[in-house]
């Protein structure tokens, strides 16, 4: 049987990612968790995640026994990719703020990071900043109404658009807001929104992430295996007791998550 690529988010944020895989490598097969008993992950403490993530991704490991795990969550990443990469002997790919390409597109020298309160005060996006946005200035901004917005747009609930314009003024109403022409979204979730993003911003502006690097990644990192010739079924779990797994369904179902599990 071939062993399938693990992708991992506290919530449903990281099917961006997916998306992008399933683009350049569409018959891998997948199992996709949702750490929906740890959501949200962005409010809380790095020692929190610290302590939770590698030990849930060394359960789930064991388990599936994935050729590559992706913690397509940018939270998990910036604070625990070393201790996963420490704890478990396997390819493990992560995700960062997409700084270096958003730097390289602004005009005017002034981008905006849009995640979460615990990825944006992270010290991996101050050295992100330094090395490749050093001639930038760079506002930031963590939303965990955003994150929640996202996952219900996936469960087919739209969102207030007076929302995600209340959540840009976070940026645009900085000091140098006036001049922001780029903006990453470092949280997978925010992808997933982009379009009301882009609808609710008071100007045209860039939004850059990093899902397409991730997947060339990924690929380069599986060339050479033997992939089925047809898509699988893929798998979703969900980690929260409480979680309304049928609810997300349909919005699973459209990134080839027919089997839908709680873990």
């Amino acid at each position: 049987m071939t062993r399938p690529l693990l992708i991992f988010d506290s919530g449903v944020g990281g099917l961006s990612v997916l998306g992008a895989i399933r683009a350049l490598i569409p018959n891998a097969p997948v199992v996709y968790a949702a750490d929906s008993a740890g959501y949200p992950y962005g409010t809380k403490s790095a020692a929190e995640i610290e302590a939770r993530v590698p030990a849930l991704l060394g359960r789930l490991a064991e388990r599936f026994d994935p050729e590559l795990i992706v913690i397509a969550c940018n939270t998990a990443s910036t604070v625990a990719l070393a201790g996963v990469r420490a704890a478990l002997d396997l390819p493990i790919v992560g995700t960062v703020p997409a700084i270096k390409p958003a730097a390289a597109m602004s005009r005017s020298r002034t981008i905006g990071v849009l995640g979460t309160e615990t990825t944006v005060r992270q010290p991996y996006v101050d050295r992100l900043s330094a090395e490749f946005a050093g001639d930038c200035r760079v506002l930031r901004h963590g939303s965990a109404e955003l994150v929640d917005l996202a996952e219900a747009e996936l469960r087919g609930e739209a969102g207030d658009p007076e929302a995600y314009a209340r959540i840009l003024d976070g940026l645009f109403g900085q000091e140098g807001g006036e001049s922001l022409d780029t903006i990453v979204l470092a949280c997978t979730h925010f992808p997933l929104v982009e379009a009301q993003l882009t609808a609710a911003a008071p100007r045209p502006v860039a939004f850059v992430d990093g899902k397409e690097g991730i997947a060339r990644r990924t690929a380069f990192l599986t060339r050479g295996r033997v992939w089925p010739e047809a898509p699988s079924e893929g798998i979703a779990l969900f980690t929260g007791r409480d979680t309304d797994v049928d609810a997300y369904r349909p919005g699973l179902a459209r990134y080839g998550l027919t089997q839908v599990r709680r873990l």
